[in-house]
């Protein structure tokens, strides 16, 4: 049986003449307009989220000021080896 030979692959070649892309095809203009869009899109979600965040923090502050003053809540979760503070 005779050895296959084996073929060297081909080197590619990068073509200068790449398709156009999008962004290419647009106005300089258009295409500012759509990244401030996107900016301030993106700031206002940024903004929505850290404000979600204060309130779900307020909202976990104003609870444990609550439970703070149940007495039975602190009775229920508070340590129960009495022994080793005598």
């Amino acid at each position: 049986m005779a050895k296959k030979k084996r073929t060297s692959p081909l080197p590619r070649t990068e073509s200068t003449d790449k398709p156009a892309t999008l962004k290419d095809m647009l106005d300089p203009q258009v295409l500012a307009k759509l990244k401030a869009t996107t900016d301030s899109l993106k700031a206002n979600e940024a903004d929505r989220l850290e404000k979600e965040r204060q309130e779900r923090e307020a909202a976990r502050k104003a609870e444990q000021k609550l439970r703070d003053n149940d007495f039975e809540y602190l009775l229920e979760h508070s340590e129960m080896d009495w022994k080793k503070y005598k």
